[in-house]
């Protein structure tokens, strides 16, 4: 349990025995808020509690804060609760507890920041899932880096995480990008093709039919045009899968599973799904095609399941889908990352998976924004269809993977964002990335400075850190369970940078203000306890965002 869940557990307490003494009048406990104060000169922690009682309790939320201080049992790790107007209860931390916990840092190693808020629950997180039919663009790097980032918080909290891309290889976009190959293929064995209205133009699918011309050969040159992209198409898929499995690798994403589409049909899952659905009464035809009602669950208006052609939507698919996740696949909750041309979809697909008896609420769907690329003053325009593409694999070449990363990351999902291309390969403390490795960097230093020189901080005692620095520097390293949890609870993993930047600026304000390996051999040895627990949370947090540590610049 972190000290926030253990200060809000005795708030509860307090309110609930002010009510049985008779102290406060009966009344519904609102959330116990317990947050950090963004002023540090009202303690380390703050509960709102009062406030939200003044109103139901008919108080003043002075009155109420005195009545549930008194019953507020402080224990070991509070030095003293106060009240400050208008209400607020303040909590400030007992500076020798506070020091004890550069041993429970180091004593957790790897493990700090962990916490069990998921109980071993299965969470599967889908996320990237672009159409296989060209690179990845930024945007697509975006979702990338949210989505590994959120798995591995999760997984941090507790939760059992599986990693899924949707490769949506069926539809008519990919009918456009088989034949799109199969034209470029006949051009590279110099035969006059036209490219299919409907089709791709990019350079990269001129090296696909060059690669294909150089593994098939002439053989589908003259081969009726459904035999040729029989062949071609699914090789041609598999071909830019694994680009863009390389492309993401390049920064640092990796899926557990790459589900197709096409398997949905393959083995009946849409039928059966179809046959559930009209079971339910959500199925109607009209005008000779099939809709869902929609309507009846509180959509806007009714949605498209099969075209009066016979061929399904994208919907139909994701319906389909969905059911294998909850139904089949039995992940407890699922959370799907999608771009913001997807936005109108999302209350339909939440009404289809109650449709299918599944609680709403275990399904999450994070919209992610544009990015806009920018070099200097001068904005990169990017267009995938007219082939004038800023690729992931273009951008991480530039900047680093890192670098992408903690840009992609640092701004929230909903956000929509600038990245600056020349701020991101600065070498300086303008560059957050810099700014945050170079303290990883300096804090690695003086450990193996220590080691050469003999000194170690075993059996360092941890309570000659006294200055407001080292304390500073302590308390930001208790804060990383709790932000992971606040993390995992809310889905934000874009705090992750933020902590980062603010644990490096405490770290280079202890490291300029109290020298580590000095004269006095007891104080040195707590300092490095320090630096050593310093280093281990740093490490965990680039970790959690998927960033390298790096030892030396």
């Amino acid at each position: 349990m972190t000290v926030k869940e253990t200060i809000t557990a005795r708030v509860v307490q307090a309110f609930q025995e002010a009510q049985r003494q008779g102290l406060l009048p009966p009344a519904p406990l609102p959330e116990a808020v317990v947050e950090r104060p963004q002023n540090p000169e009202h303690g380390d922690y703050s509960s709102s509690l009062a406030l939200k009682l003044a109103r139901p309790l008919s108080m003043n939320p002075m009155e109420i804060a005195q009545r549930l201080v008194p019953l507020i049992p402080q224990g070991r790790e509070v030095a003293r609760v106060e009240v400050t107007p208008p209400g607020f209860i303040n909590f400030t931390l007992e500076p020798a507890w506070l020091r004890e916990q550069v041993h429970t840092v180091l004593s957790a190693g790897a493990g700090y920041g962990d916490v069990d808020l998921g109980q071993g629950r299965r969470v599967q997180v889908e996320f990237v899932s672009v159409n296989p039919t060209g690179p990845l663009h930024v945007g697509a790097a975006r979702w990338a880096v949210l989505g590994s980032a959120l798995a591995n918080v999760l997984q941090a909290a507790g939760y059992e995480v599986q990693r899924e891309y949707y490769v949506n290889d069926g539809g008519s976009q990919m009918d456009a990008f088989y034949r799109s190959i199969l034209a470029r293929y006949r051009q590279a064995l110099g035969r006059e093709a036209e490219l299919p209205a409907d089709g791709y133009q990019g350079a990269y699918l001129v090296e696909i039919a060059e690669e294909a011309r150089q593994e098939h050969g002439d053989r589908y040159l003259s081969a009726p045009d459904e035999e040729a992209v029989a062949v071609l198409g699914p090789w041609g898929l598999q071909r830019m899968l694994r680009a863009i499995g390389e492309d993401l690798k390049l920064i640092g994403v990796e899926f557990d599973t790459w589900f197709s589409e096409r398997s949905l049909y393959d083995d009946s899952t849409y039928q059966r799904v179809m046959d559930l659905l009209e079971q339910g009464g959500y199925l109607s035809v009209r005008e000779g095609a099939t809709w869902f009602a929609s309507a009846a669950l509180g959509e806007d208006k009714d949605s498209v399941l099969v075209r009066s052609t016979g061929a399904p939507t994208y919907f139909a698919s994701d319906i389909a889908y969905h059911y294998n996740k909850f139904l089949v696949r039995g992940f407890d909750q699922v959370i799907d990352i999608w771009g913001a041309d997807h936005q109108g979809h999302v209350p339909r697909m939440k009404a289809a998976v109650a449709a299918l008896g599944v609680d709403p609420a275990r399904f999450t769907i994070i919209i992610g924004q544009l990015v806009a690329l920018r070099r200097g003053g001068e904005v990169v325009r990017a267009s995938k269809r007219t082939g004038e593409i800023v690729t992931l694999r273009e951008l991480v070449e530039e900047v680093g993977a890192d670098a992408c990363r903690y840009f992609f990351l640092a701004r929230s999902p909903e956000a929509q964002m600038e990245f600056d291309l020349e701020l991101a390969t600065k070498e300086s403390q303008e560059n957050p990335v810099y700014y945050v490795q170079y303290a990883h960097v300096r804090i690695a230093g003086i450990l193996r400075n220590a080691q050469e020189r003999g000194i170690s901080h075993d059996g360092g005692d941890v309570q000659l850190l006294t200055t407001p620095e080292e304390l500073d520097l302590i308390r930001h390293l208790l804060l990383l369970p709790e932000l992971v949890e606040t993390m995992a609870r809310r889905l934000e993993p874009h705090h992750l940078p933020h902590y980062a930047l603010e644990l490096a600026t405490a770290f280079h304000w202890f490291y300029d203000r109290c020298r580590v390996i000095g004269d006095d051999p007891a104080l040195t040895a707590a300092r490095l306890r320090l630096v050593a627990a310093s280093r281990l949370v740093l490490a965990r947090c680039l970790g959690l965002m998927g960033m390298s540590a790096p030892e030396t610049m």
